[in-house]
Parts: structure tokens; sequence; C-alpha cells
């Protein structure tokens, strides 16, 4: 068992196959890049969509992926009149900020304190506090599916306490030459979270910062896949593995957390993978597969008649091109009977 900054780890074979396998595809990517131009910048696309409504879904806005994309496509500052579009809009506006920029932000208090600034800058409720440390006690609390919040665990106290833990993270960060930058990548965000050193906007915070340290390591092909729907959709795993490590601290083992953030990563780039393949098929596909799945890209959650209307092809083929669609993965299919609907994958 070796202790990394203030955690104990072991670093065991299965975590170094998980790390191999990521690593390996990472070598590979500066060749698939220059192949799959094209197809990125759609899935960039998507996975900004995806990314910024998980993440504030995940603190408990009620907004879909379908509402997200059409806030961000007609972004007005003035109708940013409700906490989940403000929420929404100040999530882009930092990944976007990561996105173009990440190789000049450094990791440092100041830089951690502006993106935090940036983050909330849209909500009037939280102008007290952004962009500085907490002055209040707060914790980390789930939002279950009725809308009530459940303590997760507790956090570093505010003020002194709060300040000297960031400090610490942010000198072994950029002292530590010797960790693996996944593992480096997964430790900041957990004890950035188990910090909380904000009074709101923590764990949103916490993973820009890990989409932002893992550019800065050179995992270009994050953009393009979704970090944040993976944690989503294993919300309640999310919750229970910090718990678990957190009933131990100080000084806790984290080998479940690492596992767990590793994990997702290999996921969301298995589906990367997946989504380029994809790419050779649609190839393949006729002028109205073709048409049906543009469509469907500039208007998820489509049903199959207002395909059918809108491009005028019969319904009964719209019907059956969809099933054809989902069979081979490039669409996804949501609900059952009149409400079945239809998102890119």
């Amino acid at each position: 068992m070796d202790t990394v900054h203030s955690l104990r780890l072991s670093i065991d074979w299965s975590l170094i196959s998980i790390l191999s396998k990521i690593d390996r595809y990472d070598a590979e990517w500066t060749t698939i890049e220059k192949k799959e131009g094209r197809s990125l910048k759609q899935l960039k696309s998507i996975a900004t969509v995806r990314s910024v409504g998980a993440s504030t879904r995940i603190e408990g806005s009620k907004m879909s992926d379908q509402e997200v994309d059409v806030l961000l496509k007609d972004l007005k500052i003035e109708r940013l009149v409700d906490r989940d579009a403000q929420e929404v809009a100040g999530y882009f506006d930092v990944l976007d900020l990561i996105s173009e920029t990440y190789e000049n932000i450094q990791i440092t208090e100041n830089s951690i304190k502006n993106l935090h600034n940036q983050l909330l800058r849209h909500s009037e409720k939280d102008a007290w506090h952004k962009g500085d440390y907490k002055q209040l006690s707060n914790s980390v609390e789930a939002t279950l599916a009725d809308g009530s919040k459940q303590i997760v665990f507790q956090t570093t106290p505010p003020g002194i306490e709060t300040q000297e833990a960031m400090r610490s993270l942010i000198n072994w960060y950029n002292s530590d030459n010797d960790t693996h930058s996944l593992v480096k990548a997964s430790i900041f965000c957990y004890e950035f979270v188990s910090i909380h050193p904000f009074q709101d906007g923590n764990g949103r915070l916490s993973r820009l910062l890990s989409t932002l340290l893992l550019l800065k390591h050179g995992y270009k092909w994050i953009q393009y896949v979704s970090l944040e729907h993976e944690i989503e959709h294993r919300k309640s795993e999310y919750y229970r593995v910090l718990r678990n490590c957190q009933s131990q601290r100080p000084n806790e083992e984290i080998n479940e957390w690492i596992r767990f953030y590793l994990d997702a990563l290999s996921n969301v780039q298995s589906q990367l993978k997946a989504k380029l393949d994809s790419e050779g098929i649609k190839q393949q596909l006729s002028p109205r597969e073709k048409s049906i799945l543009v469509y469907i890209s500039d208007h998820p959650g489509s049903k199959s008649g207002e395909i059918s209307q809108k491009l005028d092809i019969p319904s009964p083929t719209v019907k059956r091109i969809l099933t054809e669609l989902t069979s081979k993965r490039l669409l996804e299919k949501y609900g059952s009977g009149p409400g079945t609907n239809y998102s890119i994958t």
C-alpha cells in the first residue's frame, strides 16, 4: 500500500490493465483524429450537450438533453431567468473555455477560483460567494428521485482548513512527477470533492476539472465523449464509492474510487470507438436512411410520425428504417407506444 498525497492506494494488476487499455487507445489517437476529422466535429457537439445536461442534472437540474440543446443553440443572457438554465449556461461557458484554452490554464488556486467564478456568473443567487472559498460549512449531498437531499459525507471546515487543504492539494499535483497521470487526475478530483472548497458548484467544477486535467495530460479524445453522462448513469454507485472511501477519512484508502474513475473512463472510450466505427456503417446507408439520421441529429427526441411528415417519407418506411438504425446502434430508442422517440447514440 503506497501513500500518494495524503491518500493510500495500491496499484494492482487489474488497475495496471485498465490503465494500459486506456493508454493504448490514446497512443493511436493522433492517427484517428486525422482520419475522422469531420465525424469528430459532430461528436463533440453531441458530447457537449450530454455533458452539460448530465453534470447539472446530477446536482438537481431538471433540464433534459433536448432542452439543453435548444438553450445552447440560442443562448441569450436575458433569457436565463431560472436556476437550471443559469447552471446550464455557466457549465457550457466553462467547458467551452477549457476546450479552447486548456493548454494555458495552470493548476493554481487563482485559476480554479476563476473557473468557479465563470461557472456561477449567470446566477444572481450565487453572486455573494462565486470565485471565493466557502465561508460556511457545507456537505456533499445527493439529490434523490423525489427531489429530497441526502448527506453523502461531511467536508473540510471553512476558513484556514479549506485554504490549507487546497494549497496542499495543488502543491502535490504540481510537484508529483511519478504518479500516472490518470491516477493523478482521479486523486485530484476525489480530494477536491472531499474538501468541497466552494459554497456551491463543487460537484460541477470537479467534473470540469477532470476534463481539464485529462486534456492537459494529452487525453484529447475526452472532448468527444461525455464522462459526465457516464457518471450520471452510475450516480448511485458514484455516491456510494465516495461515501465508502470518505468513511475512513483522513488518510483513507481510495482504490475503490480510482477503480470507479478509470472504469468510467474506459467505458466512454469504448463508446467513442463504437461511435467512430458506426461512421463507417453510415457511409453505406441509403439517402433516405441518411436523411432520417440527419433530421434526428438536429431534432433529438423525434417521433416516427413527425419524421414521416417532415421528410415526406411513408410512415411504414420510416418505422422500418428507425428499427434498422436502432439495431445498428446509430440511434437510441426511448419510451414505448405513442411516446416512442429517437436520438443519436
